[in-house]
């Protein structure tokens, strides 16, 4: 190859490059809220409007990403499930729970994540591919208190290794929850054989072991978080890594745990991976699992390719 066309194809590279990592910085700003459907109530149920955020990983300054958070509200779910990694620095708890107030008027839950506890540090991207990140000892303690007590002070349930009950428009919803599986926190609460007219699970990372446990309390849909939809994704292709042992195939959105999902009779339709025996519910059936986005990246990587930072609105209805 000549010179001038080593020059032109470095010079092409480079451009791409660039170009490449500029979108990656316009597209972890590109909020949305997505919408989807999960068949789980009873036949002739109403409808109940859940939001599901995750992974804001907020610091002081993203003026821009505060905005978006108080802007959701706007949705008027009927419940809110926040399931972890609120934080990525000492002094976001005012500004967070600040631009959270609208939905803290409204019933939620939450559960914490790895960054709720520990602020992030700087980290090789590369090293995902070798497997989950793991937590150094060395890394900084966050307000963790302080952002437990500000959400707990609305009345929204704190699930970490515990049980709650709320009433969610008009009916008798369970929770069940686990602190962050990615750390080594999750432990089962107590029994209780009380069940609502709804059973969730709830957890922040969806490791296989934290979803089993979930749904083996009999929990009929399971929400989660701490993917960021693989973050950077191939077009295309989606997701390379999900920094758990989730597959890929459901790093974000609808599927089914652990094999496919049930469809709308109960039985198992397509979606999710592997196959699964008929209906929902404990035992060896499958139940439902959303995985959100999340909406967040680490202070040090702040790009997101192929994958919008996303809350997610799912709407909960009967099955035929």
């Amino acid at each position: 190859m000549s010179p001038h066309a080593l020059a032109w194809t470095a010079g092409s590279l480079g451009a791409l490059a660039v170009g490449t990592f500029a979108w990656g910085l316009a597209e972890a700003r590109a909020y949305t809220v997505r919408e989807r459907t999960v068949p789980v109530l009873e036949p002739g149920s109403e409808p109940i409007r859940v939001l599901h955020v995750s992974d804001f990983h907020v610091t002081p300054t993203q003026a821009g990403k505060l905005a978006w958070i108080r802007s959701l509200a706007r949705w008027e779910p009927d419940l809110v499930v926040a399931t972890g990694d609120f934080l990525s620095h000492a002094e976001a708890v005012d500004p967070l729970l600040e631009a959270m107030a609208p939905l803290l008027k409204l019933p939620g839950v939450f559960v914490r994540g790895s960054n709720d506890y520990f602020a992030p540090r700087p980290l090789n991207p590369f090293t995902y591919f070798g497997g989950p990140s793991r937590l150094r000892e060395e890394r900084t303690a966050l307000p963790t208190d302080a952002l437990t007590a500000g959400l707990g002070a609305h009345g929204w349930l704190d699930l970490d290794n515990a049980r709650g009950v709320l009433t969610v428009a008009g009916r008798e919803v369970t929770f069940v929850g686990l602190d962050d599986p990615h750390i080594g926190r999750d432990r089962m609460p107590a029994p209780d054989p009380h069940r609502g007219q709804l059973h969730v699970g709830v957890t922040h990372a969806p490791y296989a072991r934290a979803l089993g446990a979930l749904k083996d309390d009999g929990a009929q849909v399971l929400l989660a978080g701490h993917t960021h939809g693989g973050q950077v994704c191939v077009p295309w292709y989606g997701a390379l890594v999900t920094n758990c042992d989730l597959d890929t195939g459901r790093v974000k959105g609808v599927s089914g745990w652990p094999g496919a999902r049930p469809d709308a009779r109960g039985g198992v339709g397509a979606g999710g991976a592997g196959a699964g025996a008929a209906g929902a519910g404990a035992g060896g059936e499958s139940v439902w699992l959303h995985v959100c986005a999340g909406a967040g990246t680490s202070p040090y990587v702040p790009l997101r390719f192929a994958c919008r930072p996303e809350a997610v609105l799912l709407t909960l209805t009967p099955r035929a």
